[in-house]
């Protein structure tokens, strides 16, 4: 299978393959989400006092420095894999790599007693983490045509979503921080092994693998926007728009406790959380078809990007729990087609086959860069510039940019 790794795929892929890569997928959010959504805000307001921060700002300077990790991260071991010659193939070493790290990062996080443990766990979770999502992204253009990937798009957008509710879910039923930990662990490392046990992978020729030169490596991150103008301005409006929804998120259940006053707050999370994920499933796998079938990305970008920003400025308006289950509903109608049919537009214009697993990982850096920003954005925002209306009110802003900018890609229709 040597000679067709860096070849353009023309087969369409199965349910059975889909539905593995899929499951892999779930298992790396949960990863995320479990931690994200629940047990590290649960740890930071256990770890504040004494630190001289507020649970908001330790929060934000943990799930950042993290984000810093994942920004390089992803893009490292997606251009690893992609030089990795085998038997095994390219992807499959990193992915059982990645989740086996993970699991091992999710439990040092469940037995951390303070701040320094909580941020060094997670900053591992992170880099582990992102190795295997690296290696199942580029799994993606490796053995999908194109006219199929937003079709497959929209199940592992399923899966993302899928995955955010199964690790919410963990991590408030477990029963406690490590409980939750540990439930996260075990599910991240058991998900992947459908896929890389039945699976096999394409190997890379070794006289087709990249020079082995460090200045050579280094140099491959950067892509100009100028020589890839669309490679640039599909980066761009994949960032602004995740900026969006992370500055929307990231303080989700102190603005339940503090702002709405809500009387079981993690409940109402994984509420929220459920109420976006039923409707982003509804539309993310037919979004990615029906673009597949029209042979068109922008058009659904920009209108789901339009009506994410429209939802976030209601929840700036109208700061009510039945609002917040409101635009919990449409930020998921919203996020399920732009997830689908953004990931089809971002292998639509990747430049070289040879390097499919780095720029993916370029690209994922717009998923992980506003998990940096965010923080940075929203502390002084809440604590001292207008509190959660106005943090809504500029996400919405930011989202709406996004949508516009995406007009600016050229060779895509």
């Amino acid at each position: 299978m040597t000679g067709v790794a860096l070849a353009e795929p023309v087969e369409n892929v199965g349910r059975g393959w889909t539905s593995a890569l899929s499951l892999a997928n779930v298992a790396i959010w949960v990863g995320w989400y479990g931690p994200l959504q629940i047990l590290l805000a649960r740890q930071a307001e256990d770890f504040a006092p004494g630190t001289g921060m507020s649970k908001e700002t330790l929060l934000a300077w943990v799930t950042g420095v993290g984000a810093v990790v994942s920004l390089a991260a992803n893009p490292f071991f997606g251009a690893l894999s992609d030089r990795t010659a085998g038997r095994w193939g390219r992807r499959t070493p990193w992915i059982v790599a990645g989740a086996a790290g993970g699991a091992l990062s999710l439990l040092l996080l469940a037995g951390a007693g303070g701040l320094w443990t909580m941020a060094v766990g997670w900053c591992l979770v992170q880099l582990t983490l992102n190795a295997a999502f690296a290696a199942v992204t580029a799994a993606v253009p490796d053995r999908v045509p194109r006219l199929q990937r937003g079709s497959v798009g929209g199940w592992l957008g399923a899966a993302q979503i899928l995955g955010a509710v199964v690790g919410t879910g963990l991590a408030t039923a477990a029963g406690g921080i490590a409980a939750g930990y540990a439930a996260c662990a075990l599910f991240s490392l058991a998900g992947v092994l459908p896929y890389v046990l039945r699976y096999g992978d394409l190997r890379l020729a070794v006289a087709d693998r990249p020079p082995r030169s460090p200045k050579a490596f280094l140099k491959g991150f950067w892509l100009s926007p100028r020589r890839y103008p669309d490679f640039g301005w599909a980066w761009l409006t994949r960032f602004l728009i995740n900026l969006s929804n992370a500055l929307v998120i990231l303080y989700l259940l102190y603005y339940l406790r503090d702002r709405l006053r809500h009387d079981d707050p993690e409940s109402g999370v994984l509420i929220l959380t459920a109420v976006n994920s039923v409707t982003l499933l509804a539309t993310v796998v037919v979004g990615g078809a029906w673009s597949d079938r029209v042979g068109r990305r922008k058009p659904f970008v920009r209108w789901s990007g339009v009506l994410m920003a429209a939802a976030t400025a209601l929840l700036a308006a109208w700061q009510t729990w039945p609002s917040a289950i409101v635009v919990a509903a449409l930020l998921g109608v919203g996020l399920g087609v732009f997830i689908s049919v953004d990931f089809a537009l971002m292998t639509d214009v990747l430049p070289k086959a040879r390097d499919r697993g780095k720029d993916l990982g370029v690209i994922n850096v717009a998923n992980a860069l506003p998990q940096v920003a965010a923080p940075a954005l929203a502390a002084p925002i809440v604590t001292h510039l207008g509190g959660y209306r106005v943090l809504y009110a500029v996400a919405a802003g930011v989202g709406l940019a996004g949508a516009v900018l995406v007009g600016r890609i050229r060779g895509v229709d």
